[in-house]
């Protein structure tokens, strides 16, 4: 069994185990991800190693941890991304395949500074911009959706998917 089948046979029990955890030690999740387009138009995408499909940078808000605060921290350690100027809020949204609990706090950030691209680790398997209209075949539905918003203009809606 290749690498890509094993994640997604596993995906969703360790989605549940994540989850169980967040339960236990968060009332309600909050996420944060950032739509990065650079000077081309082009929008930064990561792939995780324990979850298929490309998806926006970002991850969980910490308790004690402002929304920019985290965003800005996960831009840094998912992309080598540091933000120069104030992030725009595209909305907040409800992440309800993940969890009944669970919201995504989106920002478009259009100025910032990547010294490099990162290497690859044990979160992270692969980074990089792309061109809206050549997305990877695996970004997810959520992803497309809040890259259409932005870069379209198309109408957001309130769940994730």
């Amino acid at each position: 069994m290749n690498l890509a089948a094993l994640r997604r046979r596993l995906e969703p029990l360790l989605r549940r185990i994540f989850h169980l955890y967040w339960r236990l030690a968060r009332g309600m999740t909050l996420g944060v991800r950032g739509v990065v387009l650079d000077a081309e138009g082009r929008v930064f995408l990561i792939h995780h190693t324990y979850v298929s499909g490309w998806q926006l940078p970002g991850g969980g808000v910490e308790a004690g941890e402002t929304l920019l605060d985290a965003l800005r921290r996960e831009l840094m350690e998912e992309g080598r991304i540091e933000v120069l100027a104030e992030p725009v809020l595209h909305g907040l949204f409800f992440n309800s395949h993940v969890s009944r609990r669970d919201h995504v706090a989106i920002y478009v950030i259009r100025e910032f500074r990547q010294d490099r691209m990162p290497e690859p680790n044990r979160e992270i398997s692969a980074c990089g911009f792309f061109a809206v209209d050549a997305l990877p075949a695996d970004t997810t539905e959520g992803t497309q959706r809040r890259i259409a918003e932005v870069v379209h203009g198309k109408t957001p809606i309130s769940t994730w998917r």
